[in-house]
């Protein structure tokens, strides 16, 4: 199966291109109060530790909007002012040097308040990120549908577009999320036949860490695997962190994000001979800082590891007393079972 992504337009956030051919970005969202720039700054700073790539924060009235200011001059990364429906927070928040705002133009009021946003963020060459959500339709789509259906989304989504590109401004990047991930998919589908905007992907209020991670990489994944998505962000209730770790993931289980060593490993069984568990995290612990388009294999048992595994670049199998090292599926040497893991790490530094 072939990787065919859609073709859309480019966007630009900060320092950080959408669309065209540039990478899939991740992002996530602040869970501190706006207010407080020094806590909205410390956590930003552990988002980019992890490799967020652009992080939006709530700007639910005016201190915090005229908050953005100092908390961009307290990261690195492009931050996005997340506005509902008052049109001079927008305003305020691009005053203070924002690098894009998620703002619904048809949720403002009138015509005369959209076109002052509009062509503030064309002065500064911003982009607008419209956000159709299934939980906040129009009541007009929703006596039409009848429920937040894909098409619902769509026609949401087409009718934002249409008051921004009447005024002249395509700077646009779009999402349609909804909590089913059906309608996710469809609405995705849809959109992206009509329109060569960016798409932003997820999957809305997906859960738990575990329950969302499961679920967002399902409907993450699938978007992705069809080639629909320029930027996503996984919604999961729990530490913001863990948004990126798990959005990072799946681009690398996709070999659409190669800016660390992959590793793979056995599920274990009664054959396996060494703490398989405890060994690869073990390795993944000290790898993790390691930038390199490689991919590593541990595996639990010497009768199965190195075929299995044929296709890593390098590997350990695990032995009983002893391991295996091998390359492509060939055993290079063995090693004794307490120097399985340094030796490991000596050839990945080698390689």
């Amino acid at each position: 199966m072939s990787y065919n992504r859609r073709v859309s337009r480019e966007v630009s956030v900060g320092n950080v291109k959408i669309g065209g051919n540039n990478p899939i970005s991740v992002q996530s969202m602040t869970t501190t109060d706006t207010r407080n720039a020094e806590s909205t700054i410390a956590q930003i700073k552990r988002l980019e530790a992890v490799g967020c790539d652009i992080v939006r924060v709530a700007v639910p009235d005016m201190e915090a909007a005229k908050n953005i200011g100092k908390i961009k001059a307290g990261v690195n990364i492009p931050v996005i002012a997340d506005i509902h429906f008052d049109h001079r927070l927008a305003l305020e928040a691009i005053e203070q040097g924002v690098d894009g705002v998620r703002i619904n133009p048809g949720n403002i009021g009138s015509i005369e308040k959209v076109k002052a946003v509009v062509e503030k963020c064309k002065e500064r060459n911003l982009k607008i990120r419209i956000g159709v959500n299934g939980g906040s339709l129009e009541k007009e789509l929703l006596a039409k549908y009848g429920s937040a259906t894909a098409e619902a989304l769509v026609e949401s989504a087409l009718g934002h577009i249409k008051i921004l590109e009447d005024l002249d401004f395509y700077n646009i990047v779009i999402s349609l999320k909804s909590s089913d991930i059906y309608k996710t998919l469809e609405a995705y589908e849809l959109i992206s036949k009509k329109v060569d905007y960016p798409l932003h992907i997820g999957i809305t209020e997906s859960g738990s860490v575990k329950k969302g991670t499961i679920k967002s990489s399902i409907g993450v994944g699938t978007l992705l695997l069809k080639g629909i998505g320029d930027t996503m962000r996984i919604s999961l209730t729990g530490d913001p962190t863990e948004e990126i770790v798990v959005g990072k993931e799946i681009l690398r289980s996709l070999d659409l994000l190669n800016d660390k060593i992959k590793v793979i490993s056995c599920p274990t069984c009664g054959r396996c001979n060494i703490d398989l568990i405890n060994t690869v995290n073990e390795v993944e612990g000290k790898i993790s800082d390691i930038n390199k388009n490689i991919t590593v294999a541990i595996m639990g048992c010497a009768v199965n590891g190195p075929g299995e595994a044929r296709e890593a670049d390098i590997g350990i199998a695990g032995g009983k007393g002893e391991g295996l090292l091998f390359k492509k599926g060939e055993i290079v040497r063995k090693i004794k079972g307490d120097k399985l893991v340094e030796e490991l790490l000596e050839e990945i530094e080698k390689y």
